[in-house]
């Protein structure tokens, strides 16, 4: 007889990583933002919001930005090995990461993000430049804890709103999950991954670094049972 048996299937990864020059490089990438919002024709001064265009590999040379860039994609490779981790043979081939664009945003006096995901690539990250000091961000009146996070929803979050809920599927009754902003602090998650930016508003401006990428072989070839024990 077979004996019984659970299977947890399509876990969702998502990596969190932490910067280390973070306070050395930090303070200068929010002087360079700045200017860059400042010279862009399509702000509007004192806009509570604003995205850069995603070429920001192309329009800044600093070596500074350079180590934050080697950082997103070395966490990413990280990330990705670890979430491939049983799927792809012992013998994993190397990898060419690709970053498809990467961009900063600016929030204050209340501004968001709403639910999206991001196409044309498999993995995407966030990167915090600068955000109130944790205590003063989740003491706000009105937002409190939820100030500035960024919450992504779990794939069954869909389906929840017809469903019926009882105490036999309270394991899919944690729907979402909120990551507070800290300055150094990556995630790095699936790019099919729904999630937003919660209003913000503090003394900062909320500023975040995106960014989104492909991931292939180093042979240029993505054919997975070259490299799976299936």
């Amino acid at each position: 007889m077979t004996p019984s048996a659970l299977h947890r299937l399509w876990s969702t990864p998502l990596g969190v990583h932490c910067f280390a020059q973070a306070a050395e490089i930090n303070p200068l990438l929010v002087r360079v933002f700045r200017t860059l919002r400042a010279t862009d024709e399509r702000a509007t001064p004192g806009a509570p919001f604003y995205a850069s265009e995603d070429d920001l590999l192309q329009r800044i040379h600093l070596p500074e930005w350079e180590q934050l860039v080697r950082f997103l994609v070395d966490s990413l490779r990280q990330t990705v090995v670890a979430a491939n981790e049983g799927v792809w043979s012992a013998a994993t081939p190397g990898l060419k990461i690709a970053l498809r664009g990467i961009w900063f945003q600016i929030s204050a006096q209340g501004a968001h993000h709403d639910v999206h995901t991001h196409g044309n690539c498999s993995w995407s990250g966030v990167y915090c430049v600068q955000v109130d000091v944790d205590g003063q961000r989740r003491s706000h009146p009105v937002l409190g804890e939820a100030n500035g996070v960024t919450r992504f929803y779990g794939p069954h979050f869909n389906h929840l709103g017809g469903a019926h809920m009882d105490f036999g599927n309270a394991y899919l009754q944690s729907a979402h999950l909120d990551i507070a902003p800290a300055p150094g602090r990556l995630v790095v998650f699936p790019a099919w991954l729904a999630h937003q930016a919660m209003p913000y508003h503090g003394e900062a401006e909320r500023i975040i670094v995106s960014f989104n990428a492909s991931v292939h072989a180093a042979d240029s070839t993505d054919q997975l049972h070259r490299y799976s024990h299936v």
